[in-house]
């Protein structure tokens, strides 16, 4: 078990003291720090909280951040709605530069990593679309175009920022989004390196074919490969995305690269105090095929039971390991 990283993930559900040290306590050994919607510095209690608990246990944890970087989103300025009628309108001054320059009719939009999808079928003073599976949508989330690669600047301005106070925070490692090519990683080491990080390590999340077809000339310029399951999904469509999850993961055990498996985990314990047996599976297999870490991410953040859904990837990492 030592060498087998276990991740949460910070948010208000678990940003106390009490709830940290029962978190440790079942198991986890390290946590990410979302910086999609803040700094560092924003979150200056739940960090102290972390490395405090850390200090009372005796434990040296991972603290790992998952920049911005060129995902792109909606804007943050408009209330979240429900969107379930046929037509929606989409305001152009909400949708990312990229998309607009990039959005013709037919074009299928993919929000919040795929819940909610939508057909373009006007693009003029406002993007109308035709709802194809309605749901909540609400500001800062994820879009795509389905089946084309548009992405913003491998890091951007706050997350150079951020990078600046790093070492100050305790940081040992970032969670680059969207890794394309090998070309994005020399631009992440550029900036490390100009801050005097380097040491920091490159956790490389794969998020689209680009990134999965590249995939070995990636690996030499990162420390870990993440197999990041919600926009891969889209980029891959859900039925085909356990079979590149499993190209990835043979990739990754070929050239000795230590793998990361994340996203909805456990996600039906964000909401309920047990787990399905599909998710219980796939942590298992995860794990019995070589993944190096794992990671929850809504269940520890928002969720309803952190300590439950830790105390549930623990125990089935541990059995996946005594077997294996």
């Amino acid at each position: 078990m030592n060498t087998l990283e276990i991740y949460g993930t910070l948010g208000p559900a678990c940003a106390n003291e009490e709830t940290m040290e029962k978190l440790f306590l079942a198991g986890m050994n390290g946590m990410r720090l979302n910086l999609s919607h803040c700094n560092l510095w924003d979150k200056q209690d739940w960090l102290d909280t972390f490395r405090a608990v850390a200090n009372k246990l005796n434990i040296k944890p991972n603290l790992l951040i998952d920049m911005k970087g060129p995902e792109l989103r909606l804007g943050s300025i408009f209330e979240q709605v429900i969107i379930n009628d046929s037509i929606y309108s989409f305001n152009r001054k909400y949708l990312p530069k990229a998309i607009i320059e990039n959005i013709e009719i037919n074009d299928i939009l993919k929000i919040d990593d795929g819940k909610i999808e939508c057909i373009v079928i006007e693009n003029n003073k406002d993007v109308i679309c035709k709802v194809l599976r309605g749901g909540v949508l609400k500001p800062n989330k994820s879009i795509a175009i389905k089946n084309k690669t548009i992405t913003g600047d491998v890091l951007t301005f706050s997350d150079i920022e951020n990078l600046k106070q790093a070492k100050e925070y305790g940081v040992t490692g970032i969670m680059q989004p969207f890794v394309c090519n090998k070309e994005d990683l020399f631009k992440v080491k550029e900036i490390l390196k100009q801050n005097n990080i380097s040491d920091i390590k490159i956790y490389a999340k794969i998020e689209n074919m680009d990134g999965v077809n590249n995939l070995e000339s990636i690996i030499p310029y990162c420390n870990h490969i993440v197999i990041a399951r919600g926009d891969l999904g889209n980029a891959t469509g859900l039925t085909y995305l356990p079979a590149v999850q499993k190209r990835i993961e043979e990739v990754c055990k070929e050239r000795n690269c230590p793998y990361m498996v994340v996203t909805e985990m456990l996600s039906s314990m964000i909401e309920n105090e047990i787990p399905t047996r599909a998710e219980v599976s796939d942590i298992f297999h995860a794990v019995y095929h070589g993944a190096s870490s794992v990671m929850l991410t809504n269940e520890t953040a928002i969720g309803k039971h952190p300590v439950a859904a830790m105390n549930v990837l623990f125990e089935v990492v541990k059995g996946a390991k005594k077997i294996k």
